[in-house]
């Protein structure tokens, strides 16, 4: 019986096998690159907004507490944004007449909020609660980045499940003096056993959860 194909058909054979699983393993690749780059997190990724604010002027050189703008990130879920009031209980005396605060001030005169661009925008299937993160330990800076050097605000993290479980598997790392939860230049994370053996204290004392309960489904999918 004559043969039918080639013997370089079985090399050709093998190469496309080889090819196919190299293949497949690369775009498993990208997609898992993609999938956590700023084109699908939006982290670094800054948000142009219709006044143009920075922390880094307000938090970084005027020394503004979070809470004097965000006045419910002690009591609530939401840290709250500031009204148009709140602007202008400062700016009524300075750059009153700024051409850059014409949006803030068509807002206090038309009674109309600033529709400001949302900058960490968690997917409405997880529920977060600023409140309980900011009452045991948790700092500003922990999650948000150093917003006192941020001219424009930009999400710093890329708020994806891995990211939150990483702090809630080991919340000992994070966690800081409560009179630190707003100090912009206390360090992010835990990293020494000193400062480990800290944070372990700090969880005591704000009598943190274990790991069964921080990853726990229904802690942030409800």
């Amino acid at each position: 019986m004559p043969q039918i194909f080639h013997h370089s058909t079985n090399a050709l054979a093998k190469i496309t096998i080889y090819g196919a699983v190299f293949i497949g393993v690369a775009l498993l690749w990208v997609a898992v690159e993609l999938n956590r780059s700023s084109w699908n997190t939006g982290q670094w990724v800054e948000k142009q907004q219709p006044v143009q604010f920075s922390h880094k002027h307000h938090v970084g050189d005027d020394g503004i507490d979070c809470r004097y703008c965000h006045t419910s990130v002690e009591t609530s879920a939401s840290a709250g944004m500031p009204s148009t009031n709140t602007c202008m209980s400062c700016h009524r005396q300075i750059w009153a007449d700024s051409p850059y605060l014409e949006p803030v001030r068509a807002s206090l005169r038309d009674q109309k909020p600033i529709e400001w661009i949302r900058v960490h925008d968690l997917p409405d299937y997880a529920y977060f609660n600023h409140s309980i993160h900011v009452n045991k330990g948790v700092g500003c800076s922990t999650c948000h980045g150093r917003v006192d050097d941020m001219p424009i605000a930009f999400q710093a993290a890329t708020l994806q499940m891995e990211w939150c479980l990483e702090c809630h598997r080991k919340p000992e790392r994070f966690l800081r003096p409560n009179d630190k939860i707003f100090d912009m230049t206390w360090r992010s994370e835990n990293k020494n056993a000193a400062e480990i053996q800290q944070g372990i204290g700090w969880k005591a004392d704000y009598k943190v959860q274990g790991p069964e309960v921080l990853t726990s489904c229904s802690t942030c999918h409800r």
